[in-house]
């Protein structure tokens, strides 16, 4: 049985008996802390990475959708992460890593650690992700978890030899690789499954649950036959919109997001923030909240409580409530969204995610009505 001692060092425990212990600061050459500020302007070639950008253990930038030229960098001082940079992300979303393949930009989000002499870079990545979930703890800030430079280089680690390094680094490699071939694999059921779930609420809210009632054309292509004692009717005959301003502050601020709605987590920086919430629109429980400004990834739910919402979003009502099931006209239009029917009514910008569905086309959107 291999011989164990005490590391010292909270997070870890036990350390075999032949490594050592250091800390960040000793190991690393370098601490890149990129500016705060971000570039007005994307016109050259050098990747600008956001945390989403990140898919698995390197970083080659092919998921940018910005690139800055060298004489923004020069101009701006920004600091760009050399191939081989174990990127880990200290604000916010905390102890996200990526080794860098090519030379490129990031915000804040992130700090670069170049590896020095006595640890390898893909042996520091696979620690930064080990020490992911302590550095959770150890962030400091109000509504925003930053974890400075100075605690990075505080940081205590084990450290066994260059060689030991390489061979944990090769087993990891080996193993996460299998696991994520599994969880791609699952993914695609799931995708499968979610398609199916999708097909099935489709085909209900569209042609009804009876197998043999008589159908009729609806007259709309993207509902086609419906049964023939249902109708099709605009949505200002069956929806008014309501808009009543807070005016004050102290309402639950509530969130569009695919998930629902929710009460919006100001322990992060996603998203927007205002300066005062006063000016935000009510939403009661009960009633139709919808993120019209951007149909690819805006959604619409029925909210379960009393709160605030962004102005530019659209609060609604049924006009009959007694007479007509919510849960049913909220599939329907959760189904315009997942099938981008809504997408064909839009206006706006598209490549700068500001498609819009403008009251006039809401209006006259017609639905299908038992």
């Amino acid at each position: 049985m291999r011989e164990m001692k005490d590391s010292g060092i909270e997070w870890i425990g036990e350390i075999p008996e032949d490594w050592s212990t250091s800390r960040l600061g000793y190991v690393c050459d370098e601490f890149i802390v990129p500016m705060r500020d971000k570039p007005q302007v994307f016109d050259g070639n050098i990747p600008w990475c956001r945390i989403e950008d990140i898919e698995g253990k390197y970083l080659n930038g092919t998921k940018s959708e910005q690139y800055v030229s060298q004489k923004t960098i020069d101009e701006m001082n920004l600091k760009v992460y050399p191939i081989g940079t174990v990127i880990n992300s200290c604000s916010a979303t905390i102890g996200v890593s990526a080794i860098t393949t090519c030379p490129l930009c990031t915000n804040q989000t992130f700090i670069g650690l170049v590896a020095g002499e006595k640890i390898s870079n893909v042996y520091l990545y696979y620690m930064m992700n080990a020490l992911s979930e302590y550095m959770k703890f150890t962030g400091h800030g109000s509504t925003i978890t930053y974890i400075s430079q100075d605690k990075y280089k505080k940081f205590g680690i084990p450290l066994p030899s260059i060689y030991a390094q390489k061979c944990i680094a090769e087993y990891l490699d080996s193993k996460c690789t299998r696991i994520d071939e599994i969880i791609d694999e699952q993914q695609a059921i799931i995708d499968k499954l979610k398609e199916y779930k999708l097909s099935i609420i489709t085909e209900a809210v569209t042609s009804g649950i009876e197998p043999d009632v008589e159908m009729k054309d609806s007259g709309s292509v993207w509902f086609g036959n419906i049964p023939i004692n249902w109708e099709m009717k605009r949505l200002k005959y069956v929806f008014h919109i309501q808009k009543d301003i807070a005016g004050e502050e102290g309402h639950t601020v509530l969130s569009i997001t695919q998930r629902g709605i929710i009460p919006k987590d100001f322990s992060n920086n996603e998203g927007q923030f205002a300066n005062s919430y006063a000016n935000y629109q009510l939403v009661h429980k009960g009633d139709f909240a919808m993120n019209h400004m951007d149909l690819l990834t805006g959604y619409i739910d029925i909210s379960k409580q009393f709160g605030v919402t962004s102005p530019d979003y659209r609060v609604f009502t049924l006009s009959d409530s007694e007479h007509c099931f919510a849960p049913f006209y909220l599939r329907v239009f959760q189904i315009g969204y997942k099938r981008r029917i809504f997408y064909k009514f839009g206006k706006g910008a598209a490549n700068q995610g500001r498609w819009r569905l403008p009251i006039t086309a809401f209006y006259d959107y017609a639905i299908q009505v038992p």
